[in-house]
């Protein structure tokens, strides 16, 4: 008489089953659910932050207020601690090649003892002429990661920025203490930055000065301004002259520029 296997071997071969799914799933969701270490913080934002953005969006929805920015930051070199040293410039829309704002900015783990996730901090350029449109180069006409290092000049400001609460549009957010830091444009005596890492690389960041009395006396008044990265060169038909030479990407007045812009800022 034929007999099928004993029934104390299907319930073994039931348990190895059960067993193998159970590993399985505990391997899925601790793929799933893996901390993010401190240093992924900073290399998701460094990353953020990196690569060409414009406020045109903006600047189309509000040009009594917002210019037509461009927004340009690469890698530079890495420090021995392993923060990341970037390159980082502004200029208006219609000459890339003439950058009104340059700096270095740093982005590390926030230290321990701190509640925070990521530390941006800006400093000056030694010789800013000498670093004009270093992204744009190819890397043999940079100077070298040892010169950025050499060239980091005195601390402007840091900002300790924070992984956002599910629900919110950002990914991280932070600013600057609410005391600020020194600065002496056009009669501030700090100045305050907001900064917002947003999905798709996008960028927010507000930059305001005031005088010892709090008085705000540069910097945008309505909000922050929204970079987004460069969309695909256009072609064709579409991409004409009345887009290239729209009137929000001119910069109407110096008073204009003082009231208006954050980026005045020295």
């Amino acid at each position: 008489m034929c007999e099928g296997p004993p029934n104390g071997w299907s319930r073994a071969r039931g348990l190895v089953v059960k067993t193998l799914v159970l590993i399985g799933g505990a391997l899925l969701i601790k793929r799933f659910t893996k901390s993010t270490t401190r240093w992924d913080h900073a290399r998701i934002v460094s990353n953020s932050l990196t690569g060409e953005k414009f406020s045109k969006e903006q600047a189309a929805r509000d040009p009594d207020n917002f210019f037509n920015l461009r927004w340009l930051c690469c890698p530079a070199a890495d420090m021995v601690d392993g923060s990341k040293v970037l390159y980082f410039e502004q200029a208006f829309w219609r000459t890339p090649h003439k950058p009104f704002r340059q700096r270095f900015c740093t982005v590390k783990p926030c230290p321990k003892e701190m509640k925070c996730d990521v530390e941006l901090s800006t400093y000056a350029i030694r010789d800013a002429e000498e670093y004009k449109n270093f992204c744009d180069r190819s890397r043999d006409q940079r100077p070298l990661p040892e010169e950025v290092i050499g060239d980091v000049a005195e601390h402007l400001t840091t900002i300790h920025l924070n992984r956002c609460e599910r629900g919110k549009r950002c990914l991280y957010e932070g600013s600057t203490p609410p005391e600020g830091f020194p600065n002496s444009w056009n009669g501030a005596s700090y100045c305050t930055s907001e900064l917002a890492v947003l999905k798709n690389n996008e960028i927010h960041t507000w930059d305001r000065g005031y005088d010892d009395d709090g008085k705000q006396v540069w910097g945008v008044k309505n909000g922050p301004y929204e970079f987004k990265p460069a969309p695909e060169p256009a072609t064709g038909p579409a991409y004409t002259s009345v887009d290239m030479l729209s009137t929000l990407n001119f910069p109407l007045s110096i008073d204009k520029r003082i009231e208006g812009s954050f980026v005045l800022q020295e």
